[in-house]
C-alpha cells in the first residue's frame, strides 16, 4: 500500500488560513498602521460605538480635521469590514453592527465640524408592495449611508405609485428594491414600466430572495444585486460612469 499523507490533499487554498486565523486576526492584518486611525478602524470592525467616538476625539485632539476623518478613518474601518464580508470571514450581523458604529461616528464628526460632509448623492430604497420583510432593505440602506449616500428610505410594502412619486420628487442617482415573497416581485416590472413611460432612465437595483438575475434582466432599467454589499458599489459605479444600465449589468451580472 502506498503511504500517502492526507494532509496535503483536497485542501482548498484558504481553508488552512481560515482555521489558523480568526476574524479578529484577519482584520488586524488590514488595519491602517497610523496610530491615530488604527483605534477608530478597529472600533468600527468591533461595532463599538463608544470606542469609535473616543478614537475620533483623540484624532481631533491630535490636529485632524473632523470632516476629513470620515474618509480617512471611518471609511477605512468600513473597508476592512467590507473586505472580510466579501471574503466570507464575517457575516451580515457583524456588518450591521459596524455600519451602525460608523453612522454614530459620522454624526459625532458632523457635530464637531458644525457642518455636514459632502454627500455623494441621493438614493431611494424600498421593499416591494405587498412585502413586509425589510431586513435586506435595512442592510442596503445602512451600507449606502455608511458609504456617504443620502438615503430616502420609503420602508416596506410600498405602493408602486409612491415609489414613482419619490423618484420624481428626489431625482436620485439610483433606486433600490428588495422582495422576499415571489408574489410581490412583479411590482418591480410595474415600477420599471411607469418610470420609462415618464422618461426616467434611472438604474433600478433589485435584490432579495424572490428575484434572480434572469427575472431582473427582463426589464429595461433592472440591475440585479446578489448581495446587499453590491448596493454601494453600484452607486459608486453610477456616480463615476453615469446611469448606463448596460455597463452596470456588464460589471455586476454573472455571465
Amino acid at each position: 500500500m502506498i503511504d500517502i499523507d492526507p494532509s496535503g490533499i483536497l485542501v482548498r487554498y484558504n481553508v488552512k488560513m481560515e482555521k489558523e486565523m480568526t476574524p479578529e486576526e484577519a482584520a488586524e492584518e488590514l488595519y491602517p498602521k497610523d496610530s491615530t486611525i488604527y483605534p477608530v478602524a478597529k472600533a468600527i470592525f468591533e461595532g463599538e460605538e463608544d470606542d469609535v467616538v473616543e478614537g475620533l476625539q483623540k484624532a481631533i485632539d491630535s490636529g485632524k480635521d473632523p470632516i476629513s476623518l470620515i474618509n480617512d478613518s471611518l471609511m477605512v474601518g468600513m473597508g476592512v469590514v467590507s473586505k472580510l464580508y466579501d471574503d466570507g470571514v464575517i457575516f451580515l450581523p457583524n456588518v450591521m453592527m459596524s455600519a451602525d458604529a460608523m453612522l454614530e461616528g459620522i454624526e459625532f464628526l458632523k457635530k464637531k465640524a458644525g457642518k455636514a460632509p459632502e454627500v455623494k448623492g441621493k438614493i431611494v430604497c424600498h421593499v416591494a408592495e405587498g412585502d413586509v420583510h425589510d431586513i435586506g432593505k435595512n442592510i442596503v440602506a445602512a451600507l449606502l449611508r455608511a458609504n456617504g449616500y443620502d438615503v430616502v428610505d420609503l420602508g416596506r410594502d410600498v405602493p408602486v405609485d409612491e415609489v414613482i412619486s419619490a423618484v420624481e420628487k428626489e431625482s436620485p442617482l439610483m433606486l433600490t428594491g428588495t422582495a422576499l415573497m415571489t408574489t410581490t416581485m412583479y411590482a418591480f416590472k410595474e415600477i420599471n414600466d411607469k418610470l420609462l413611460e415618464k422618461g426616467y432612465r434611472i438604474p433600478f437595483a433589485c435584490g432579495g430572495g424572490a428575484v434572480n438575475q434572469d427575472f431582473v434582466s427582463q426589464y429595461e432599467l433592472g440591475v440585479y444585486g446578489e448581495e446587499a454589499s453590491d448596493a454601494p458599489k453600484m452607486a459608486d459605479f453610477v456616480k463615476a460612469h453615469g446611469d448606463n444600465i448596460v455597463k452596470l449589468r456588464e460589471k455586476f451580472h454573472k455571465h
